[in-house]
């Protein structure tokens, strides 16, 4: 009998079973409840043949497919469309790329940054110096992270809400064009949902042992990333977790608070070490990055005005003085502290750590941003976005599960609702898209143009380049960089000089910044065609 169910289907019909003294065939696990029904008695009407079986469960099983899954497809494919094509690489991006490039001078690498990103990105560097190929690989690899991420939180929220809270994040214009773009702000993010979720799955009581264990792994590998991306972002997420560890008893074991430290050390151990090497501690980093960042608490609260004003971009609003963008792009930003404060509200009493743990790790990562810096970035946010992602997921299956047994007029018209305002707020997040993205390819060009235009002029490897946006253009240049003055100050003015009598050098000069150094000005001037921007060249 088992041989037959595993290689062959059953027969479409079968003899009638034999009755014993009472009438009756004992049930069979295979027939219908009609089959069992004492013999001589009249079948239903319309009842199918009792001694004709079932079809088998795996005709009748519908396909899994994971909601997560589909999302993650569309993410792909909103970046491959949108955000990879004729996009060259940005500023923050050839900084972080020029430390693996075998091809090009490593640039400065100031005090707030963290390797984690040019790591990611080090395979597909060392191979290739093609932008196009580093930006598909990056759709490839954070689609994949997308779904790893919330996959975490399927045990705990369902399939279903886990892939609404992944479509609602993925859906934001900044978490698309963030995708294939080498930048740490959306690993992050990722990152830290799957680390409050596998610590959600570590608590005491867990199923079995060995379920506990896989998430204490997971939650050190998750926080380690993190970290690794941004270093003070994960010490921001941890802080919840720990103060978590401390008051609730489900976690308070050595374990779990041995696994969110040693994420933090495994994920810090490298800006550690390189906060010596090159700052002399960590305290002096700590320090240098707080002057790289215009000091930091200077205004306090600062940039939670920036970080409203460039909603919509630029993708670095600094200073950011431009207009509030109009209450259609930012309703879902002011509805979003709302939304989480309902799901908090509403969440079920023996649940409600599910919904309290994201919030508070999504407020303590949007700290650092919305409080101690006076400038912002749309991507800053990208953390908080995740997180809070969840918990409002869990506001839209709470009304959807009110309305479930009010009609089904009530429940068309909710489904009908919720459908136009998310219809809406895909438009205006796809023509943030499209505005941002145009920007951002504009802005790449016109490095490349400058980087040509220094090539005709004689500058070839090895050269130097300085003055405003020297980083990006000696990268495509193939170029070393040098600033003495700046956020990325890393040489003198006499060792500038000292360099420039020995390798070709141009100084870029920007009319709106009207500077060029005293020692560049009796250098031959040339403008840069396609740009506004001339380059002194010597």
């Amino acid at each position: 009998m088992a041989s037959t169910e595993r290689h062959s289907d059953p027969p479409l019909t079968a003899p009638r079973p034999r009755t014993g003294a009472t009438g009756s065939a004992p049930p069979s696990p295979d027939r219908s409840p009609a089959a069992a029904a004492p013999a001589g008695a009249a079948d239903p009407a319309g009842a199918a043949d009792p001694a004709i079986p079932e079809a088998p469960a795996r005709w009748r099983r519908r396909p899994d497919v994971r909601p997560l899954a589909l999302v993650a497809v569309g993410y792909a494919v909103a970046q491959l469309c949108y955000a990879v094509v004729h996009m060259n690489l940005g500023w923050d991006e050839t900084v972080y790329l020029s430390q693996v490039d075998p091809r090009a001078p490593a640039a400065f690498f100031s005090a707030p940054r963290s390797r984690g990103i040019t790591f990611l990105a080090a395979p597909v560097v060392a191979l290739t110096s093609s932008a196009l190929a580093v930006r598909v690989v990056l759709v490839l690899l954070s689609s994949a992270a997308l779904y790893a991420a919330f996959r975490v939180w399927e045990p705990l929220a369902g399939r279903r809400r886990t892939g609404l809270a992944a479509a609602l994040f993925a859906s934001l214009w900044i978490t698309v064009l963030s995708g294939p773009q080498v930048m740490p702000n959306l690993w992050v993010a990722l990152s830290s949902v799957a680390a409050v979720g596998w610590f959600l799955r570590a608590r005491d009581g867990s199923p079995g042992p060995g379920e506990r264990r896989r998430a204490l792994t997971g939650l050190v590998a998750a926080l380690a990333a993190a970290t690794l991306f941004r270093a003070p972002d994960g010490v921001w997420l941890a802080l919840p977790l720990l103060a978590a560890c401390a008051a609730v008893r489900a976690w308070r074991r050595r374990s779990t608070v041995a696994a969110v430290l040693g994420g933090l050390a495994l994920g810090g151990a490298q800006w550690a070490v390189e906060a010596y090497v090159r700052f002399g501690g960590i305290t002096e980093r700590l320090r240098v990055s707080s002057e790289t960042e215009g000091g930091m608490g200077a205004r306090l609260g600062g940039g939670l005005s920036a970080a409203y004003r460039g909603l919509d971009g630029p993708l670095l609003c600094r200073p950011c003085r431009i207009a509030a963008p109009p209450l259609t792009h930012s309703l879902w930003w002011l509805l979003l502290p709302l939304l989480a404060a309902a799901a908090c509200a509403l969440a079920p009493r023996g649940r409600r750590t599910e919904t309290l743990l994201p919030v508070a790790c999504a407020v303590s990562v949007a700290v650092p941003y919305l409080l101690l810096l006076d400038y912002s970035a749309p991507r800053f946010l990208l953390p908080a976005y995740a997180l809070l992602a969840l918990p409002t997921a869990a506001v839209v299956a709470r009304v959807l599960r009110a309305v479930r047994g009010r009609g089904r007029r009530a429940r068309g018209a909710v489904a009908v609702l919720l459908c136009v305002v998310f219809a809406a707020h895909l438009a205006v997040q796809l023509k943030e898209l499209r505005v941002n993205t145009a920007d951002a390819r504009d802005t790449t060009i016109r490095y490349r143009r400058a980087a040509d235009a220094l090539h005709h002029l004689g500058l070839h490897a090895p050269c130097l380049v300085t003055g405003p946006r020297a980083q990006p253009i000696a990268y495509e240049a193939g170029c070393a960089s040098a600033q003495t003055m700046g956020n990325n100050r890393s040489t003198t003015t006499a060792e500038l000089v000292r360099v420039a009598e020995r390798m070709p050098t141009a100084v870029l000069y920007d009319p709106e910044d009207g500077y060029v150094p005293p020692f560049a000005r009796g250098w031959a001037a040339h403008p840069l065609p396609g740009t506004d921007w001339w380059a002194y060249v010597r």
